[in-house]
């Protein structure tokens, strides 16, 4: 599977079809650098197939070509082709007690640095009844936590005019704040990716405040500069956004915010970061990552003025994520001494790895518990914090 977005991700890709050919010879590519067929074929000229971002029949029935079996339900490994539009019935790649739910696909935006409308599309969102049905699938399959995602969450259903559908003797309309409340009644954790601040958004903060939803949004802000934010094409204003943040904290004081931010974007001065830097010291998220620009083949950004000096770029990315260590630092510390409820991921002799309604899988940090190996993969526990680093909990069973 491939990333077609950034010109690092493009040569990751790459690299990683040239392992998987090393290994066995027999490899079918997929995801949105499928796109560039030529490019793959021009480096690997033996792949089997190549087939494109959303191409999930395609993808399956390239495999089943290249592997044919008489289908056997016990045995198949592979479904069989024909899984619906967002993969719903196909393969399963995370671990058994968390999943990602898609609820849309591509974006209405047009941001200056992103070609993503261009490889997925405008906004295409899902029926919530179909979402809905997936979600009770994977939860009776022992799923304990539904990742909601999209291009851009708080967008979900605006394609659909936000319609209702009929789900369990009511209705149910294509709103992202309807679709967080009936997922949130089906039992799991259920943490929202994506989310542009909008105002709409206030409505779920509620949802958290009352345990339906978990306590987390990631909103990726990329900014704050009015400037830089202008010359990025970002539908965001982040003076409304501190405003907005403070009293989602008065509903939910428990909230946590993770975000992504682009620091060296073309034209940013050292005035706009030191700006980025002060929204960052009083905006107080909890989990922050940071990319160094990078131009992006087909994006628009490409062709603005004044680019930054590489070395700038990475400079200035150093200087945000040491000022967010200290605050991510001080957050976790405030943790010590509370008890938290945690879902396990990992487990050896040594304790166990969970995490909290505060970290995400793979992006956010953990809560290491010392006396929890007899604990189990998808099992809740209690625990009790005793110390905290930059980025990660430790404690023992409550």
């Amino acid at each position: 599977n491939t990333c077609g977005f950034r010109d690092s991700a493009k040569e990751d890709s790459l690299e990683a079809i040239g392992e998987a050919i090393a290994e066995n010879g027999r490899v079918v590519v997929t995801g949105c650098m499928g796109n560039e067929a030529d490019v793959i074929r021009a480096r690997f000229p033996q792949v089997l197939a190549i087939t494109g971002p959303q191409q999930y029949d395609q993808v399956v029935a390239a495999v089943h070509e290249a592997a044919p079996t008489t289908p056997n339900a016990y045995l198949d490994l592979v479904p069989q082709a024909g899984a619906d539009a967002f993969g719903g019935a196909g393969l399963k790649l995370t671990p058994r007690h968390y999943s990602y739910v898609k609820i849309s696909e591509g974006c209405n935006h047009r941001c200056a640095f992103c070609i993503i409308p261009s490889i997925r599309g405008d906004l295409v969102s899902r029926p919530p009844h179909a979402i809905l049905r997936e979600a009770e699938k994977l939860i009776e399959a022992g799923t304990k936590e539904l990742l909601v995602i999209s291009q851009d969450t708080s967008a979900y259903g605006l394609d659909l005019r936000h319609a209702a559908w009929p789900w369990k003797g009511s209705e149910v309309r294509a709103h992202m704040t309807d679709l967080a409340r009936e997922m949130g009644k089906l039992g799991a954790w259920v943490r929202l990716h994506y989310v542009y601040p909008y105002p709409h958004v206030d409505s779920v903060i509620p949802l958290m405040a009352e345990g339906l939803v978990l306590p987390y949004l990631d909103i990726p802000f990329q900014h704050a500069s009015p400037k830089i934010l202008k010359s990025m094409k970002r539908p965001a204003n982040e003076a409304k956004v501190l405003e907005r943040l403070r009293s989602w904290r008065q509903v939910c004081p428990d909230i946590a915010i993770r975000s992504s931010f682009v620091v060296g974007f073309p034209g940013e001065t050292e005035e706009d970061f030191l700006y980025l830097l002060n929204w960052l010291e009083e905006a107080q998220l909890d989990r922050v990552g940071c990319f160094a620009y990078s131009p992006v083949d087909g994006a628009k950004a490409n062709a603005l003025p004044d680019p930054v000096p590489g070395e700038i770029r990475e400079e200035r990315r150093e200087r945000f994520m040491l000022a967010q260590a200290k605050i991510s630092t001080a957050k976790l510390k405030a943790k010590v001494g509370k008890t938290l409820r945690v879902l396990v991921d990992e487990t050896d002799r040594k304790g166990a790895i969970a995490r909290s309604s505060a970290d995400a899988p793979e992006i956010d940090g953990v809560v290491r518990i010392r006396d929890g190996s007899k604990l189990k993969p998808g099992e809740f526990a209690e625990v009790r914090i005793e110390k905290s680093d930059a980025h990660d909990l430790f404690g023992r069973l409550a």
